[in-house]
């Protein structure tokens, strides 16, 4: 999802000559494949935006793949890129790097300041090695490579696994479904009360291009919309979005997570970067793109 984002934008700005492998045509846990890959395309630019990513249960669930996937991916290509000449690596990581019990919003300066979430730990902990990774070759080699932590994501081409995904295509395919079957109520995980900020994939885009146009970016800085609601809500938007008018029941014998995770976005919005996607709007092109994508066979479910 964050990946193909990015080609669209860099296809939008025109001038930039993209180049993408998938995951049969280059292994990201294959070190010396990722070193010689690198080596032979000599990019000026990387962005990683590869991760295995996944919602409270998948991360319960297979920890051990979270953490070793993903710091084998920012391991391999921070230092691929050093060996390759790569002069800018902008490194994605995500705002569960900060303590579960960090001050909301959360600025940048709260991370490693306490505990982290225990539900995502292993994924956070990559993310974390990720970023110091970039800051520390930074500051040996000179080389900048600089970090961005996204809130929670979505929009088009995002993964609607029925346990696997995040909550904003798990709760689009719910409602959707429930309204293919005309169904009068639908149950959500957990109490609802937890409150989540959401990005637009396009709008994390944009902020991509706009930090590897600063010549001395922070090393690393949240990117949001610097607001939030509770799930509870979200999951009315959703209902509101797919047509779905029945009860939203809740099931609190589920996890919650976090209880609140709000970024302060100061940091990047002070060097002129801002979102554009509103909620309701991101969740209808969302969803207008669920259905086209279930059309043509081609959903990620």
């Amino acid at each position: 999802m964050v990946g193909s984002a990015i080609v669209r934008e860099a296809a939008r700005r025109g001038g930039f000559d993209v180049l993408t492998e998938n995951r049969g045509q280059l292994d990201l846990c294959d070190q010396a494949a990722v070193c010689a890959y690198l080596a032979a395309a000599q990019p000026q630019v990387v962005i990683i935006a590869a991760a295995k990513v996944g919602g409270i249960h998948a991360n319960a669930t297979y920890p051990a793949e979270f953490i070793y996937e993903n710091l084998a991916i920012a391991a391999n290509l921070v230092e691929g890129c050093r060996r390759a000449g790569v002069p800018r690596v902008l490194f994605l990581g995500s705002s569960c790097i900060y303590p579960q019990r960090a001050p909301q919003p959360m600025p940048e300066d709260c991370l490693l300041t306490g505990p982290l979430e225990p539900s995502n730990e292993a994924y956070a902990i990559a993310k974390i090695a990720g970023l110091k990774l970039c800051e520390h070759y930074r500051a040996q080699y000179g080389l900048i490579y600089h970090s961005a932590m996204p809130t929670n994501l979505y929009g088009p081409g995002d993964n609607y696994h029925p346990e696997n995904s995040h909550v904003i295509p798990g709760l689009l395919r719910r409602f959707h479904e429930a309204v293919q079957r005309g169904a009068t109520a639908v149950t959500i995980w957990g109490t609802g009360t937890p409150r989540r900020e959401f990005l637009h994939v396009d709008d994390l885009a944009t902020a991509c291009f706009h930090l590897l146009a600063l010549d001395n970016p922070p090393n690393w800085v949240n990117v949001g919309v610097g607001a939030d609601l509770t799930i509870l809500e979200l999951a009315a938007c959703v209902a509101r979005t797919t047509g779905f008018s029945g009860a939203i029941l809740t099931d609190p014998s589920k996890p919650d997570g976090t209880p609140r995770k709000l970024l302060d976005i100061a940091r990047i919005t002070a060097t002129g970067w801002a979102p554009q996607v509103a909620l309701e709007a991101g969740l209808a092109a969302a969803y207008e793109d669920f259905k086209a994508a279930i059309a043509k066979g081609a959903a990620r479910l």
